[in-house]
């Protein structure tokens, strides 16, 4: 039983199966009966979904348009009925979904404030209570005495996410909602978000804003076509969205293979060869390469050297603030590529990005590169971080036509130690000329 309670939400073979038809005429003599035919394509909106997120845990569902992510928050939240699986919710939750979702347009900020508590399961009494701090929160002023059909996009979510996070629920859902609104609006919901994260509320949370996920997130769940591909740690499902957002994701494969591991020259030579690894990954380690970074691209160019250098040339993986170093790299081309982009960014060990750019950008390359050739590029500037580990990720992409393309890329390559005696506030120093008089 007390592993039950510790669950706040679990889902469990969830399918959404939507009738797709040609023409409106086939979904009327279907549903008479009027055919023996089907006439529907099945299209699966969600397919097969597990997942189990625990009391005061902030889970972020991340992947592309059309992955299912509204779906199964409409699923958890009863607004859609699956087709098929089991969910199971423990705790009283606040929904901010899709715009509009469970207003009345016709009624004013007020009656909408108490038709939603009702809805979730206040008393008239609770929402006297915590009216005035709704109000406060929205700040929309007398616009709560007109209809909602009558409010801005703007001043319509402060409403709708004032009630949602002013109710004291115990689960709260936002999808892609504190993306609206000013930015004043938007740091005041991000700041009462983290109050909720303190509060040890449980948290589902949809966005496109990867900065956000990474921030914000314990663990992330990524979607695609109604599929979840992976879950696990924000910077490891970032990574993975961001190849399937350029096509370059694999999926595993699980297929187990017989073994002839009973000879033993096979044994040893397997052996041999892990201890083989075992050593290459200790040595990148040793010279600041990541031994498990993630690598993926058509290899069209190919980046096969790369280092850090300082300011007087010499190849390290520490760095001092305020010295100029040095981003550099090799790339051999094997097929001509029209307009290929140089890029480098910088991540903390959280993964959220904090600094970077590319050649394309910097306007300091744009020219076709034929097979066979050989580009070495680097980057120079001053190191203005604050002291701390971070993370190196190198690429080479370009435009073919319309179509973006990766051609190379490396994620987490090197690590790059930054060594400081002085660490002001946030990610980077502003170099500041301080003057009292």
């Amino acid at each position: 039983m007390e592993e039950k309670r510790s669950i706040a939400i679990s889902v469990k073979g969830v399918e959404k199966i939507y009738k797709l038809y040609d023409r409106s005429s086939d979904r009327v003599r279907e549903a008479l009966g009027l055919t023996r035919k089907v006439r529907h394509k099945k299209h699966y909106a969600l397919n097969g979904i597990d997942m189990e997120i625990r009391q005061g845990e902030c889970v972020g569902i991340i992947g592309t348009n059309g992955s299912g992510k509204s779906t199964i928050l409409k699923i958890i939240t009863g607004v859609l009925s699956p087709s098929k699986g089991e969910v199971e919710v423990n705790g009283r939750i606040s929904a901010l979904l899709e715009l509009g979702a469970g207003f009345n347009m016709e009624y004013n900020g007020i009656e909408n404030v108490y038709l939603n508590g009702m809805m979730i399961g206040f008393s008239e009494k609770e929402i006297d209570e915590k009216l005035q701090d709704i109000l406060d929160f929205a700040d929309i002023g007398d616009y709560v005495y007109q209809p909602v059909k009558t409010y801005s996009s703007g001043m319509f979510v402060r409403l709708a996410f004032a009630v949602a996070i002013n109710i004291d629920p115990e689960i709260l859902i936002v999808d892609e909602a504190l993306s609206v609104g000013d930015v004043f609006f938007q740091a005041k919901c991000y700041h009462k978000f983290e109050e909720f994260k303190e509060m040890g509320k449980t948290i589902v949370f949809v966005s496109h804003d990867l900065s956000s996920i990474s921030k914000y997130c314990d663990r992330v769940v990524l979607l695609n076509r109604g599929i979840k591909l992976g879950e696990g740690s924000p910077k490891e499902m970032i990574d993975t969205y961001k190849q399937v957002l350029v096509g370059q994701y694999e999926i595993p494969d699980e297929k187990e293979h017989e073994s002839l591991l009973h000879d033993e020259d096979i044994r040893e030579k397997v052996s041999e060869n892990a201890r083989k690894k075992k050593e290459e990954k200790k040595k990148k380690a040793e010279q600041g390469v990541n031994p498990e970074l993630l690598e993926y691209g058509s290899k069209k160019a190919q980046i096969e050297e790369y280092c850090l250098t300082d300011g007087a040339g010499t190849k390290t993986t520490a760095i001092i603030k305020g010295q100029e170093y040095t981003i550099r790299m090799k790339v051999a081309f094997a097929e001509d590529c029209p307009a290929p982009i140089f890029a480098f960014t910088v991540k903390n060990i959280k993964g959220t990005e904090i600094t970077g750019t590319n050649t394309m950008v910097e306007k300091a390359f744009l020219e076709p590169v034929k097979a066979g050739c050989v580009k070495e590029i680097s980057f120079t500037q001053h190191m203005n971080l604050q002291g701390g580990e971070y993370l190196l990720s190198l690429g080479v992409t370009g435009y073919e036509g319309d179509d973006f393309t990766v051609y190379h890329r490396l994620y987490d390559v090197l690590n790059m130690t930054v060594i400081s005696d002085k660490d002001t506030v946030g990610f980077y120093d502003p170099e500041s000329v301080v003057r009292v008089v």
